[in-house]
């Protein structure tokens, strides 16, 4: 990686690995700028349930990894499905895990919902980025909805409107970035 590489972390809000959400990041990641790395956060599934009291700086790995991972990246790209009118509860107990370290506090990020509407989970995910102190710029929030018309079985993103909605949701969050980031 380049010293001047813009770190990206992506956090799924689906489980399923060839989901529409999978997909929509396998697509922001391969057309990201040469200078963007886009990673993929692997592990939201191995994080125990959020819990107050264990809630400590020195926490479960697993949580330490999350925080870690989160902390080096440049910025952070949420994408996630609906799931009974709500944020996933994986990805919500994963959230909450970042409260205590203030992890995503001031960190520049994107928030995309594709599902069949979404339009309650992406609500309350620019609710929870707002507790959370995450600088979502404006145009890096994005809803998709009726994905399953607009990702194929191969997994590649075959709407036109969507795919340039998702280069200028990447396009916002890296002005984001460079408006944190201290000019050299």
């Amino acid at each position: 990686m380049q010293a001047n590489t813009i770190r990206i972390l992506a956090l799924c809000g689906s489980l399923r690995p060839n989901s529409s959400n999978h997909a929509l990041i396998q697509f922001i990641s391969a057309n990201a700028p040469a200078v963007v790395a886009c990673t993929l956060f692997e592990g939201i599934d191995c994080l125990p349930h959020f819990n107050p009291d264990l809630d400590i700086l020195d926490a479960d790995k697993a949580v330490k990894h999350l925080r870690d991972a989160i902390s080096q990246a440049d910025g952070v790209i949420v994408c996630t499905p609906e799931y009974a009118f709500g944020v996933p509860g994986s990805l919500k107990n994963a959230l909450d895990w970042t409260v205590y370290s203030g992890s995503l506090h001031g960190k520049p990020a994107a928030i995309i919902t594709a599902s069949s509407s979404g339009e309650k989970a992406h609500t309350a995910l620019l609710h929870i980025f707002t507790a959370l102190g995450a600088s979502v710029a404006s145009g890096a929030a994005l809803l998709v909805p009726y994905i399953r018309t607009k990702v194929n079985n191969q997994g590649e993103v075959t709407d036109e409107a969507t795919r340039q909605a998702l280069l200028r949701v990447m396009d916002a969050l890296l002005g984001e970035i460079n408006k944190e980031q201290p000019n050299p």
